[in-house]
């Protein structure tokens, strides 16, 4: 496995070792392997949520579930 240095706060390392010492993870590189894990996560969906949400937080391009829902009504009104 590569091996990177960064320089991290006083308050992260403290955060750090108090993770491994409370018994929720058997190693310092464990927890900050959950942080990079959970950091490409939210990276991930906010790139997702660019993609498909307009600036407002609305779906962009696409119908919501009421049009659809509406159209099928006029088709099946329409057919009987």
């Amino acid at each position: 496995m590569p091996m990177v240095t960064v320089s991290i706060s006083p308050q992260q390392a403290a955060g750090i070792r108090a993770a491994v010492d409370n018994g929720g993870y058997a190693s310092s590189s464990e927890v900050v392997r959950e942080a990079l894990r959970l950091w490409d996560t939210a990276r991930k969906l906010n790139e997702f949520r660019a993609d498909v949400l307009d600036e407002e937080g609305v779906p962009s391009g696409g119908r919501c579930v009421a049009d659809m829902f509406a159209d099928h009504e006029a088709e099946r009104r329409r057919s009987a």
